[in-house]
């Protein structure tokens, strides 16, 4: 059975099991009031959109900046004094 991928809240609870079988195709968006609350998608897609690609260390070894003779200068001042 096909479904438009919107549900509303009250519709995706009574149908919540239908709701998990179109996320495997889909994107399944939930609506409170009429404005899109949550969308449900399937495992796989959760791990395939949070996946890293690298670590931090290979994201700036990739940098294209890191051969270009930037140089970032830190700030030689001390803490601030703060009243608390």
């Amino acid at each position: 059975m096909s479904h438009d991928s919107t549900w509303a809240v009250a519709e995706a609870k009574a149908k919540f099991a239908e709701v998990l079988d179109q996320a495997r195709g889909a994107p399944q968006t939930i609506t409170r009031n009429g404005r899109r609350a949550a969308v449900v998608v399937s495992a796989e897609e959760w791990d395939r959109r949070t996946a890293r690609a690298g670590t931090l260390a290979d994201f700036f070894a990739a940098s294209p900046l890191r051969d270009s003779g930037l140089k970032v200068e830190r700030s030689k001042d001390g803490p601030r004094d703060i009243d608390l």
